[in-house]
């Protein structure tokens, strides 16, 4: 059995990381969807309580998708679920970079390997702190988000 873990802080989940994790779930026998504290970003939008309510809410539809949430290295937790690959999405090539980079220290520091997953060029623009934005001056994001963010996000902005 290959279990892979993709980790990220999904704040908000978009329709970008439900198309990695469908792939993923076609490709692996088990994904682990992590949703963590990212330490570079100043604020969150949603809490971590309701980010992990959102991922499993998106992916009780993929029997072999399972959600967890942590706050300790990536290759920390690849290893306690024994993961065989760290899983990422690619939109552009500068992601490419960054996750390149990030691959290779966690192969140094672990042994972990990174398998990357390019996105469909129909989901390649949408990024979290776009629709953090949008959504924050009272625009409509439904396009690009499960439908369990953007019921949490009318919702906000109806004050319920």
């Amino acid at each position: 059995m290959v279990r892979v873990l993709y980790p990220g802080s999904f704040d908000p989940v978009h329709n970008g990381h439900v198309e990695v994790v469908e792939m993923a779930a076609e490709l692996f026998d088990e994904v682990v969807v992590a949703a963590m504290h990212n330490p570079q970003k100043s604020d969150s939008f949603f809490d971590m309580d309701e980010r992990g309510s959102m991922l499993a809410e998106t992916f009780a539809h993929l029997p072999n998708v399972r959600t967890t949430m942590f706050g300790e290295l990536v290759v920390t937790l690849a290893l306690r679920e024994k993961a065989d690959f760290i899983v990422k999405g690619l939109r552009a090539t500068s992601d490419f970079e960054n996750e390149l980079q990030m691959a290779q220290t966690n192969r140094e520091v672990a042994g972990v390997r990174t398998v990357f997953l390019p996105s469909t060029s129909a989901s390649s623009f949408i990024a979290s702190k776009y629709i953090r934005e949008i959504a924050g001056f009272g625009g409509n994001v439904d396009s690009m988000v499960p439908a369990a963010v953007a019921r949490r996000l009318r919702e906000r902005r109806s004050g319920s």
